[in-house]
């Protein structure tokens, strides 16, 4: 898996209608497909033009089941949809059933005639199926990661919310598409148009390709180990307040030894060390999410003091919390500090039992003017015309 987030797109300012195709597979999810069709639909309200046009493809043209048992009637059949300029694959649930011959050759006629090519939800396995995502890197729901980097390992497969690589885009279940479709409208007609979808939508931000998907603590551990993913939960649940761990041990029904033992034999480290690595991820997530000041993150995070806050943070984050929080790095911004953290004591908060968090398991009328040159047009005031 690729570690940086694609940056090259074949997007660019639209001064004409896209053409959007979506090719429905049995069982595709609804959530996924109407988060990727409501921004288009919002798109051409808000700007009172036509910026999309839209319509759905099965491989015999006969309407399709979704995954909560929906039948939705489609426009095409493969043999007779019209040209798109892009077409993205709405998978769901047994997606590796879910794709025949008849859709894979047309996704391959697709891509000779340089037609964009995505995949939502589990989509992304039809069109690797197809031989369309080699060398790229792509997204998809988490269920379908393992799946994917198995049976297709020329693949690049990562676990963000989406990926655009070039002249192909995916993105995870759920709502992630409609991320995708803000960012991809963000960069056809402007931010301002798409702020405004996200206000009609009620959104509050726009998540971008570098968000990561919450993946569920067993897949995330690699194993099902059920006192191991117990102990974790109760230690992500109790950040701000840290357990003991001999009290995390008490709670799991096992001794501080069969603890240290499970962290050895499942993650490779101790329960201290997985425990700091959840709080600077924590906090790594407050300096880039919130404009909380510093050393109320280091509270919020269990740090007995900022200094030690930032130390802590230095070594494994390989910069200081301004830095992470400016988007910058200086080798020298931080010079003089040199600490073994290997030996030292976690400050752990006494917090009474009462006040530990449970964990919880995962399983319009507005408008906007469009000008001449495809983007939205704003007042002197800062507000839509």
């Amino acid at each position: 898996m690729t570690n940086e987030v694609p940056s090259q797109h074949p997007f660019k300012v639209l001064t004409k209608p896209t053409h959007v195709g979506f090719l429905l597979l049995q069982n595709f999810t609804m959530m996924a497909l109407s988060s990727a069709v409501e921004p288009l639909r919002m798109a051409n309200q808000l700007s009172g033009r036509e910026l999309y046009s839209w319509g759905l493809v099965s491989a015999d043209g006969q309407p399709v089941k979704a995954s909560d048992g929906i039948t939705v009637a489609v426009d095409h059949g493969t043999r007779d949809a019209p040209e798109f300029d892009t077409l993205i694959v709405v998978g769901g649930v047994d997606i590796t059933r879910s794709c025949n011959r008849t859709e894979t050759e047309w996704l391959q006629a697709l891509d000779r005639r340089h037609t964009v090519l995505g995949g939502i939800c589990t989509g992304a396995y039809a069109l690797a199926a197809a031989h369309l995502l080699d060398g790229y890197s792509i997204s998809a729901h988490w269920e379908c990661i393992a799946a994917l980097k198995e049976s297709f390992p020329k693949v690049n497969t990562n676990s963000r919310l989406f990926t655009i690589d070039n002249d192909r885009i995916t993105a995870s279940g759920g709502i992630a598409p409609m991320d995708m479709m803000l960012h991809l409208i963000s960069m056809h007609h402007g931010n301002v148009l798409a702020t405004a979808i996200m206000e009609m939508f009620v959104c509050d931000r726009m998540r971008n390709p570098a968000d990561q998907q919450k993946i569920p603590l067993r897949h995330l551990l690699n194993t099902a180990q059920p006192k191991l993913v117990e102990i974790v939960e109760l230690m992500e649940a109790n950040i701000e307040e840290p357990i003991e761990l001999c009290d995390l041990a008490e709670f799991a029904g096992i001794s501080r030894r069969q603890l240290e033992r499970l962290f050895h034999n499942y993650l490779d480290c101790t329960p201290s060390r997985y425990y700091l690595k959840l709080r600077l991820e924590r906090a790594k997530q407050l300096l880039k999410q919130t404009t909380m000041p510093i050393i109320e993150i280091s509270a919020a995070c269990g740090f007995v003091s900022t200094p030690h806050f930032s130390r802590c943070y230095r070594k494994y984050m390989n910069q200081s919390p301004r830095q992470e929080r400016a988007g910058t790095w200086n080798e020298k911004a931080d010079e003089g500090y040199e600490e073994v953290l290997e030996g030292e004591t976690l400050y752990i908060a006494d917090a009474p039992s009462s006040k530990r968090a449970s964990p919880r398991s995962e399983p319009s009328f507005g408008s906007v003017k469009i000008g001449s040159a495809g983007r939205p047009v704003m007042s002197a005031t800062g507000t839509y015309l």
